[in-house]
């Protein structure tokens, strides 16, 4: 959560409210089960930090990226996450990105792919020298079937962020 709020700030200050009802946009349905006092904590904890500043009005507080903020964001927006991914962060890395124009959907979807090849390589290599109704040939069986079905996820998100299949 603290780096999808970071990012969500990387376009432009913002206060709580405007922050919560963006990360439930881009989550559609599934932001429905959002502690509606997740993205105050985070701020908070993010200002703790020294990463955002806060600026102080009667009614409400705006939020800004410092610098280490900012560098934060960006450091967020190259990591690559598998293997063990949360998707929901993944598709608001990606939502994130595109807003702020922190870096181009499709490149950070094709970092992740490299990463995931490189690992389900790895996973078939090691279930071919498994012998025969080996236990463990079990679990990188399962680790295969895995990557392949992330797989099949980055190219329906590359398909949603190709310019003629985006939603906008």
């Amino acid at each position: 959560m603290r780096d999808v709020v970071l990012a969500l700030l990387a376009k432009e200050p913002a206060h709580g409210y405007q922050l919560d009802t963006r990360l439930r946009a881009a989550l559609g349905p599934l932001g429905e089960s959002l502690n509606a006092g997740q993205v105050y904590v985070t701020l908070g904890r993010l200002e703790k930090a020294g990463l955002v500043s806060v600026e102080s009005a009667p009614d409400r507080k705006t939020y800004a990226l410092t610098p280490a903020g900012q560098r934060r964001v960006a450091e967020w927006v190259a990591e690559v996450s598998w293997p063990r991914p949360d998707l929901t962060e993944f598709h608001l890395k990606l939502v994130a990105a595109a807003a702020a124009r922190l870096a181009d959907p499709l490149a950070v979807i094709d970092a992740q792919r490299r990463e995931l090849l490189r690992r389900l390589g790895d996973a078939q290599r090691a279930a071919l020298d498994e012998p025969d109704e080996s236990v463990a040939g079990l679990l990188l069986e399962g680790v295969v079937l895995r990557l392949r079905a992330d797989l099949g996820w980055l190219e329906a998100c590359e398909r949603m962020w190709t310019p003629r299949g985006r939603n906008t």
